[in-house]
């Protein structure tokens, strides 16, 4: 029975040509980037080359690439290491976080209450799960800390408004750290800088902290970066060494790097084959910048609500992710949905605790209105570029069967 993966918002698989890239650093060039010998000077060649190449990626300098464990690490230095160096500087302990934002972030937020007298106000979401930058501007005040939103959710895939939030931040001061780990290798995760005024304050609509991960877009796992884009000051959490410009300390992960640089280069060169210019790149809905991904996906939705009494999709229905799917499915848990479709050889995931013994509800789905009887139904599909229309058929006829099986007829 072949595998269809729709669990790529989970991991996606490491790419040949990032193999490739690593390789080397693996085996004959795999000094220590601090060493001071021939072969140490080739690791921290090779490291600082990586930066630079994703730099030029993403618009912002070399030094502004601070290179991480992955995206947890990204999101607790720029939630945590951004508050702290912003109440250093006069700021009040006050930061305000999303509702629907990856645990990485909330864990966070709450590490801050909890260890820093910080108090913390959520940002809740509309039933399409979206911020809104006028409800954040209620929640600010003049002396708040740090905003931290997502570029996209994880679960239901609906794309955030970043330019209006960072916006309502600016007008109070406020740092912004900015969760792309799910749009990287989709779309751009830095706006272009607005001229040259360009402060530690944030004179243009750039978060001060943008945190990627690797595998999400086909580097390996145990890698990621934090984009400092304003040269906001930060609050290091690991101590040691020095490395990363005292940012983050550490032996990095050279191949690691190398193969996040290639990733991204390779992200970008298919979505240049797409046929999306960069203007489009930057301005256009995520629908419109993978046409062909998302033209797959959407005829797969179609599918699902044609053929699965119930369904109803999550997460809003244009500005979403090009490869992202949710659904509830009345009276199905989402678990049994998910084990009766890995029989079938389709691998999705649930918005709800795949641990055994427990069966809370998402999270996200309650934030946006659902109720816990209807967010324990929850159900996610994540294709890739690569996925096919063959694919995403089979998996939508092999959903509706398992929900037969389950008895929803």
């Amino acid at each position: 029975m072949t595998i269809i993966d729709l669990d790529q918002a989970a991991t996606a698989s490491v790419r040949r040509r990032v193999l490739e890239a690593m390789w080397p650093h693996l085996t004959g060039d795999y000094g220590n980037p601090s060493s001071t010998h021939a072969l140490g000077r080739r690791a921290a060649d090779a490291l600082e080359d990586a930066r630079s190449r994703i730099a030029r990626l993403l618009g912002v300098r070399a030094a502004q690439i601070v290179f991480t464990s992955g995206g947890t690490e990204a999101d607790n230095l720029g939630v945590i290491g951004l508050t702290l160096a912003a109440i250093a500087a006069g700021r009040d302990r006050h930061v305000v976080v999303g509702a629907v934002e990856h645990e990485a972030v909330l864990a966070a937020a709450d590490h801050l209450a909890r260890w820093h007298g910080v108090e913390v106000t959520r940002l809740g979401v509309d039933a399409f799960g979206q911020y809104s930058a006028g409800e954040l501007e209620g929640l600010l005040r003049p002396g708040s800390a740090l905003v931290a939103v997502q570029h996209a959710n994880n679960e239901v895939g609906t794309i955030q408004p970043v330019d209006a939030l960072v916006r309502a931040a600016r007008a109070v001061g406020a740092r912004v750290h900015v969760d792309a780990v799910q749009t990287a290798g989709w779309m751009p995760v830095v706006p272009p800088a607005r001229g040259a005024a360009s402060t530690a304050a944030g004179a243009d609509s750039r978060p001060d902290g943008v945190a990627i991960s690797g595998h999400k877009l086909g580097a390996p796992k145990g890698v990621g970066a934090l984009i400092l884009t304003t040269g906001a000051p930060i609050e290091p959490l690991i101590h040691g060494g020095g490395q990363e410009r005292d940012r983050r300390s550490g032996t990095e992960n050279v191949a690691g790097a190398v193969g996040l640089a290639a990733a991204l280069e390779l992200a970008e060169e298919e979505r240049r084959e797409r046929g999306a210019t960069a203007g489009e790149l930057a301005a256009a809905p995520a629908g419109q910048l993978v046409a062909g991904v998302a033209a797959r996906r959407d005829r797969f939705i179609a599918d699902v609500l044609a053929s699965v009494p119930g369904a109803t999709l999550t997460g809003h229905p244009i500005e979403r992710l090009p490869a992202h799917a949710s659904f509830v499915v009345p009276r199905i848990g989402g678990e049994p949905l998910l084990i009766a479709l890995d029989e079938r050889g389709i691998i999705a995931s649930s918005g709800s605790a795949c641990a055994a013994g427990h069966d809370d509800p998402s999270p996200v789905l309650l934030a946006m209105g659902f109720t816990p009887d209807e967010a324990r139904t929850a159900i996610r599909f994540t294709g890739g570029a690569s996925t096919t229309q063959e694919e995403w058929t089979r998996a939508a006829t092999e959903l509706a069967a398992s929900a037969r099986s389950l008895g929803v007829s």
